[in-house]
């Protein structure tokens, strides 16, 4: 797209703006795939602390709550939301339990 002064835009379907997916659509999908990405990444690199069995649950699960979780859902509120949103959400967060406690399926 040319838009004046030999300038031109690249047209895209999905772009980052504000560290927030947005997609010319109009949905969420590609912003709760982040979403989800980042809190992973923001889990691995507190791993030992959320995995420590020395550590109280509660300790573990406000840790995770205050840094990974908040990752995830950072922006949400101005997502719109589907079913399958929710449910990649959801089974992000019972992962993420399940590592906390060392349970294997």
């Amino acid at each position: 797209m040319n838009i004046g002064d030999g300038a031109s835009l690249e047209l895209v379907d999905v772009f980052c703006y504000l560290g927030d997916m947005l997609s010319t659509d109009g949905d969420a999908d590609a912003a709760v795939e982040a979403g989800v990405h980042k809190g992973w990444n923001k889990f691995r690199r507190l791993m030992l602390l959320l995995t420590n069995k020395d550590a109280s649950l509660f300790l573990r699960r406000k840790l995770y709550r205050s840094c990974a979780h908040s990752c995830m859902l950072r922006s949400s509120e101005t997502w719109p939301v589907k079913k399958e949103n929710e449910l990649t959400l959801q089974q992000a967060e019972i992962r993420a339990g399940q590592r906390q406690l060392g349970v294997r399926l």
